[in-house]
């Protein structure tokens, strides 16, 4: 943070030609007392110094003030720029929402970037990458407020797996943003308008975009570039947004005032923990914790780490003091399982929401094989999965329930299915069934998985007069498809598209099957 001083300027009575200078570092003079003797004529009088004062200064109190005062990016007067600078005078609150969802983080990456020396500006790039959405996903598949996708997160030291995703984790996905930022400062030639570029869309594009305009003979400045659209915003959005911070109350502008001081404390607990628990033991709720620690995907910390933990500061007393009184095996919950007959990992696994890989892991099981009264030891949730309301499956089941269309479907994955030829039976697009699932377009599938479908025209034989009714059908000795679809007037197309099915595949006795019937025509 820049703190500027003024000294006021010392005024001495000088006697004859003799002069006497005194330095604004130097201590003041001490002033005679009242009662002191007059001074003879021959002695040289010298007036009582006037003490240097500084200034009164004002504390910053507010992050955004903090920020304003150091912002030194020039903002060029361009149409890109401008764009964006209306579109933010013209949306107060949306800095408003953003600001507030910024508070517990922004002293946080101000002092990472201060730490650094570099443009204080970057703290606003959550803003523009995120709209600081802690669980953000784009449909490049990037994740967190600093949107890094998995390939960038790893090579900047994020790790990513089915417990935790750094990019997700505020303080990790911070430092290696700031790493990389210094990377691309350095690689781009010290130009901060082509780092961020850079940031946005990779330094071979933008390379090779100067090279293009060097050999036409063309400006190579950035304003310049032929660049993808996305990237011909992006810096222009981050300096008008800038811009609108800086001059937020001439542009009308209510920003959330955050504290300048720390918000969060990062504690490091050494081992896997409940966040359950975690959060009893921060007298907290399980979502204000998992807020503030989005990069945990599940229930507890990843159980190889990390385990650290931000922690509202005025809570990290309490809480270690709770931590301390609590036995570390209790961190965690064990169920001791004793296979039964039909058992194996994968039904195992889902029972207790967890996965495969992770009881072999715990159990030391180098393949799939286990054998009946075999006992396992298997880490779970102390309290239901749905308490978990930022976990992972919480999350992608909020998302999928998100109402999109007059019916929801559900595609369980089968090998060889994409998002392309799902979409494609369903007429959709494969943005759309990405969006709806929580995935990227990219994002590969994999067998087993569930996904949810919305369709206004559930059926091929639907009219717009038709009313739809979900049933659940139990298939007969003798059933077949044929027999089913006539039965209900519905085709075998949307039996097999409806149920999943193949057909390769015979119908058993008992088997149940889902239908969408136009009540209208047929009596259910």
């Amino acid at each position: 943070m820049r703190v500027s001083y003024s000294a006021l300027m010392c005024a001495f009575l000088l006697s004859g030609c003799q002069s006497l200078t005194t330095s604004s570092s130097e201590q003041p003079q001490a002033t005679a007392p009242l009662n002191a003797p007059a001074a003879t004529a021959t002695t040289l009088e010298t007036p009582p110094a006037v003490q240097p004062q500084a200034e009164a200064v004002v504390p910053v109190t507010d992050v955004w003030q903090r920020i304003r005062e150091q912002m030194a990016l020039e903002v060029p007067d361009n149409d890109r720029v401008d764009h964006f600078r209306q579109w933010y005078i013209s949306h107060p609150k949306h800095l408003k929402i953003i600001s507030q969802r910024a508070e517990p983080f922004m002293y946080l990456i101000v002092e990472e970037i201060e730490k650094r020396n570099l443009p204080i500006e970057l703290a606003l790039l959550p803003i523009v990458e995120s709209a600081f959405d802690v669980f953000a996903y784009s449909a490049g598949a990037a994740a967190g407020i600093w949107q890094f996708t998995s390939p960038m997160g790893r090579h900047f030291g994020l790790q990513q797996n089915w417990w935790y995703d750094g990019r997700r984790d505020v303080y990790a996905s911070t430092v290696a943003a700031m790493d990389m930022m210094e990377y691309l400062h350095n690689k781009m030639g010290q130009d901060w308008n082509y780092s961020l570029a850079a940031y946005n869309t990779g330094e071979g594009r933008v390379f090779r975009a100067i090279k293009k305009n060097k050999k036409k003979g063309l400006s190579t400045d950035y304003f310049a570039l032929d660049l993808p659209t996305e990237t011909e915003r992006y810096v222009p959005q981050l300096l008008a947004l800038a811009d609108v911070v800086k001059n937020a109350e001439k542009y009308g502008i209510d920003l959330t005032p955050i504290a300048n001081e720390p918000q969060l404390q990062r504690l490091d607990i050494g081992s896997q923990i409940d966040l359950s628990l975690a959060a009893d033991l921060a007298d907290m709720t399980i979502a204000e914790l998992h807020k503030l620690n989005p990069g945990y995907n599940r229930w507890a910390t990843s159980p190889d780490g990390p385990h650290a933990l931000l922690l509202p500061v005025d809570k990290v007393a309490g809480f270690q003091t709770a931590l301390a009184d609590t036995d570390q095996t209790e961190r965690v919950n064990w169920v001791r399982y004793t296979i039964k007959a039909g058992d194996s990992l994968s039904v195992i696994a889902s029972k207790y929401h967890t996965r495969t890989a992770i009881i072999q892991s715990v159990n030391k099981l180098s393949d799939n094989r286990i054998r009946i009264g075999q006992t396992l030891l298997i880490p779970v949730a102390a309290k239901d999965p749905e308490d978990y309301v930022f976990s992972a499956e919480q999350r992608l089941a909020r998302k999928q329930s998100s109402k999109r269309a007059a019916f929801k479907m559900e595609h369980l994955v089968q090998s060889g299915d994409s998002l392309w030829t799902i979409a494609r039976a369903n007429n959709i697009t494969v943005k759309q069934l990405a969006k709806w699932n929580g995935m990227a377009p990219s994002d590969p599938l994999r067998a087993g998985r569930k996904l949810a479908i919305w369709v206004n025209k559930v059926s091929q034989n639907q009219k717009s007069t038709s009313v739809m009714r979900k049933v659940q059908y139990t298939v007969r000795s003798g059933d077949s498809l044929a027999r089913i679809g006539q039965k209900f007037q519905v085709t075998v197309a949307d039996l097999l598209r409806w149920n999943d099915l193949s057909k390769r595949k015979y119908l058993q006795p008992g088997q149940k099957l889902k239908l969408y019937v136009d009540v209208t025509r047929v009596e259910v």
